[in-house]
């Protein structure tokens, strides 16, 4: 055996947030000197950080500038990529099952693979829960990957080219955005934001009343997860915008441009899914603990229930306090991020044959960016147990440096200097509304 097949293999499953943001840490903590292999497989060859998706769907944002290459970032952080969606496991071999890798024409690149490990962590990520709602796959866009996102946008952009060249004057584009989550407030304000870059552009006919936006939720208010009183004041800017809102309405069916519900029928040119998350189906056909949305359960170690060496981080897996009472670590970007530094100290101890650590999810608040109209939030000061309320220009500062430090994590100080510096310079050069 050669002294790199002794090396123990550290195989990551997914790279999104938590799963690129693990890659890298242990790409330069261990995979550097040599004392483990690291690997990231992921069935895309770009990486995007998820809640830029919205900006993405309004051409706020340009993926081709923010993306980042899973090839290329793994030579600069000692780590080895594979492309390839993982479809099974076995558990006794250690090994998982990759599926048939397709080109964009549907065929076949490489055949079924099985990749061994010696430590597996599971970082699939989440994406939209139907809830067995009949229509919602065939009729609606969802916004669970930068390809979904730029199939929504240029559906946008041809909608309203065909709205200028053949509206009336009192006509408008009608969108229907299911769930009123932070997805579907913030893909709400930015559609408005895109709609005025368009009139700015001089297309024709196109103006903000061009645009009609209908955002459905099944909870009594918007934004359910937040505190009430920010929620109020999201509302009231949306409401302004001219967004539509209506609580407490069930989905039950979705036909061709048509939301069923209980009421009658809503129409609307576009349809979107923004309402819940479920982890990858396939997750609860594995043997291992799942729940009812097939999260895999995980200890305070992050170790999957009952396995030593297969580990869980990010919307994929499920954690609750000891307390019956206590939620559930939230889906969320800050949790994937948390979860990734406590698995890599963790990975890096039990290599050592040092003791684990206890995951302590560290709740810092939420913010909400209604594009250029608004932004705001709560802000949760662990060390004199407040919850500061923002908006603003401070909102916004903390808003985007959410991305900071996900770019930080991933490219270190001086990279992410100057990758802030080419943004600048684009914003100045660009248009601001991406028309491609």
């Amino acid at each position: 055996m050669t002294a790199t097949s002794q090396r123990p293999k550290i195989l990551i499953v997914g790279g999104g947030a938590g799963g690129l943001e693990l890659a890298t840490i242990l790409g330069q903590k261990l995979g550097k000197t040599k004392q483990a292999d690291i690997t990231l497989i992921d069935p895309h060859r770009v990486h995007l950080w998820k809640p830029l998706l919205h900006e993405v769907v309004a051409g706020s944002l340009d993926t081709g500038a923010e993306a980042l290459s899973y090839r290329a970032h793994s030579a600069e952080n000692h780590y080895y990529f594979r492309m390839g969606a993982m479809q099974g496991i076995d558990l006794e071999s250690k090994q998982i099952i990759v599926a048939p890798l397709l080109d964009h024409h549907g065929k076949q690149i490489l055949a079924e693979r099985r990749v061994d490990y010696d430590m597996l962590v599971m970082a699939l990520g989440a994406h939209s829960n139907d809830f067995g709602i009949a229509g919602v796959k065939t009729h609606c866009f969802t916004l669970d990957s930068a390809q979904e996102a730029e199939d929504f946008h240029l559906s946008f952009l041809n909608r309203f080219l065909q709205f200028s060249e053949v509206a009336k004057p009192e006509d408008s584009v009608h969108i229907a955005i299911v769930g009123a989550g932070a997805t579907g407030v913030e893909l709400s304000a930015e559609l408005y934001n895109a709609v005025d870059r368009l009139e700015q552009f001089g297309v024709d006919k196109v103006h903000h009343q061009s645009l009609q936006v209908t955002l459905i939720e099944a909870a009594p208010r918007i934004l359910p997860a937040l505190p009430e009183a920010l929620a109020l004041k999201a509302q009231k800017t949306l409401s302004d915008l001219g967004v539509s809102i209506a609580t407490q309405k069930t989905v039950s069916a979705i036909e061709a441009q048509t939301l069923v519900t209980p009421e009658g029928e809503i129409k609307a040119d576009l349809l979107v899914w923004a309402a819940g998350i479920k982890a990858p189906a396939f997750l609860s056909t594995l043997g291992l603990p799942t729940n009812r949305i097939n999260q895999l359960e995980i200890d305070f170690s992050l170790r999957v229930k009952g396995q030593s060496d297969i580990f869980a981080i990010g919307d994929c897996a499920f954690l609750v306090g000891e307390n019956t009472d206590e939620r559930p670590v939230p889906p969320t970007a800050q949790a994937a991020h948390q979860m990734a530094a406590t698995c890599a100290k963790n990975i890096i101890a039990t290599i050592n044959h040092q003791p684990n650590q206890d995951f302590k999810y560290c709740d810092h608040g939420a913010l909400v960016s209604l594009s250029r109209f608004q932004t705001l939030g709560n802000l949760l000061d662990q060390l004199f147990n407040k919850n500061w309320m923002v908006e603003g220009k401070l909102a916004h500062w903390a808003y985007a440096s959410l991305y900071r430090q996900h770019q930080l994590a991933l490219h270190g100080y001086w990279k992410t200097l100057w990758i802030l510096l080419g943004s600048v310079i684009a914003k100045r050069i660009k248009p601001k509304l991406k028309l491609y």
